[in-house]
Formats: C-alpha cells, sequence, structure tokens
C-alpha cells in the first residue's frame, strides 16, 4: 500500500490547526471560567469563616452578658429576698403590736358602752316596737291582712314621683320578661289582677309579671324589673329601728370619748334623740 504523504501532511497540518483553535477559543474561556470560579469560591469561604469567626465571637459575648445578668439578678433577688423578710418581720410585729392595742381598746370601749346603753337600748326598743305595731296596724286597719298589703303596695306605686316612675316604665318596657313581683304569701287572684292593672296602666300596655311567694318578705310585696325595685313591707319599719339602734349606739360612743363635765350637754342631746 502507497502512502499518500500530502494527505498524512494535511491531515497533520488539520490537527495542529485544530488543537490551536481548541486551545485558543475554548480551552482558555474554560480555564479562566474555571479559575475565576476557584477564585470566587475561595473568597467566599474566607468570607465565610470570618463571618464563622465573628460568629462565635459574638456567641461568647453574649454568653458572657448573660453570665453577668444571671450574677447580678441573683444578687439583687437575694438582697430583696433579705430586706422584704426584714420589713415582712417588722410590720408583723407592729401588726401584732397595734392588733393587741386596738384590741384591749375595743374591749374597754364595749364594756363602757355595755354599761351605758343597757338601760338606753331597753327603753329605745320598747318605743320602737310600739311606735312600730301603731304605724303597721295603721295601714293595716281593715279585715284581710293580705289584701291590705297589696293595697298599700298599689298605693305606694301610684303615688312615686315622675322620676321614679319614669324608671319604672323604662325598665317595664325594656325587658317585660323580666317583671317579677315577690310576695310573703299567695297572692289572691283580685289582689294580682289589680297589681296587673296598675302597672299596664302605668306602661299603656300589657305586662307579663311573674307572680313568686317569699316569705322572707316579712309581710310585704316587692317588684323586680331590669335591677329596678320597689317594695313595701315590715321590714322596711325593722330597718328604721336598726338604724335607729346604730345612731344611739353611735352618739353613746362619742358620750364616752368626751371629758365628764361635758356630759351633761349630751345627755339633752341623747333626750332629743328618742
Amino acid at each position: 500500500m502507497l502512502i499518500d504523504w500530502f494527505t498524512v501532511i494535511a491531515q497533520i497540518l488539520n490537527f495542529l490547526i485544530l488543537i490551536w483553535l481548541m486551545k485558543r477559543f475554548l480551552y482558555k474561556p474554560i480555564l479562566a471560567a474555571i479559575d475565576s470560579r476557584e477564585n470566587k469560591i475561595a473568597g467566599e469561604l474566607l468570607k465565610a469563616e470570618a463571618n464563622m469567626n465573628e460568629s462565635q465571637k459574638e456567641k461568647d459575648e453574649y454568653r458572657s452578658k448573660i453570665q453577668q445578668f444571671e450574677e447580678t439578678r441573683a444578687a439583687l433577688l437575694a438582697k430583696a429576698q433579705d430586706e422584704a423578710k426584714i420589713e415582712y418581720d417588722k410590720l408583723m410585729v407592729n401588726a401584732h403590736k397595734a392588733a393587741d392595742e386596738c384590741g384591749a381598746k375595743r374591749r374597754e370601749a364595749l364594756a363602757a358602752e355595755l354599761a351605758v346603753l343597757s338601760n338606753s337600748v331597753s327603753l329605745l326598743i320598747q318605743k320602737q316596737v310600739f311606735a312600730l305595731a301603731r304605724k303597721t296596724l295603721s295601714e293595716l286597719s281593715t279585715s284581710c291582712l293580705e289584701e291590705n298589703i297589696c293595697r298599700v303596695f298599689i298605693q305606694r306605686l301610684e303615688e312615686m314621683d315622675e322620676k321614679s316612675k319614669d324608671t319604672l316604665i323604662n325598665a317595664l318596657r325594656s325587658e317585660p320578661a323580666s317583671v317579677v313581683l315577690h310576695s310573703a304569701f299567695e297572692m289572691s287572684a283580685s289582689s294580682r289582677q289589680s297589681v296587673q292593672d296598675v302597672l299596664n296602666k302605668l306602661c299603656n300596655g300589657q305586662v307579663v309579671i311573674k307572680f313568686e311567694v317569699s316569705p322572707a318578705l316579712v309581710a310585704g310585696i316587692e317588684l323586680q324589673a331590669k335591677g329596678q325595685c320597689i317594695s313595701w313591707s315590715i321590714e322596711d319599719y325593722l330597718s328604721s329601728l336598726e338604724k335607729s339602734l346604730r345612731q344611739l349606739i353611735l352618739f353613746e360612743d362619742s358620750i364616752s370619748s368626751v371629758p365628764s363635765d361635758s356630759k351633761e350637754p349630751a345627755t339633752e342631746q341623747a333626750a332629743v334623740l328618742q
């Protein structure tokens, strides 16, 4: 087989030209890109290492600050607990002392009040009981006690002042289903109808009333509607008696606290109070 040297030389030249072209337009850009990428990665690694070192430094500083804070907090808490205990002991001593002094003074005052008020209270109770009996019997002077209680209650509804009447009307109209009438006894049909008529007249409409028996009212009637309460019972007179007794106790207490030479005018005031 004969060798065509011209073809061989031409192929060698073509191969060399191809190598030169690949080196010129392919290898160098690839190598440059690889170098650039390596440099970029190296820079990012250095930056990451620097950031890691900075983070570690901040972490150490943060731990140091936390430790200092915990030590300061523990010291302040211990100091506050010691001061609170000292103050608590001091307050307890003062409180016990004040309680003992107050108890002694109170016992002395009670003994003095019992001695001074013994006769006065007995006399006042007698007067108030008789006055209570006269006032109750004067308002309940007919044959049927229950009917008279209803009559007096209806009269109280009719004689209310305008402000109280407007307040009751607003309560009845705003929540008509909440109207409850408590009585110490079972009301008759006529008495219920009388109360119903009065309330209907006040509201210019039909009012739904729930009737309930409450013996604790002590012979009385109580109307409740949306927080409003209108009542009449012997309990009102008993409350008046209790108020008078309290006034007498306070007055006698003021007498025991003044000098003996100034008690004579106060005695005249007690007579006026009675």
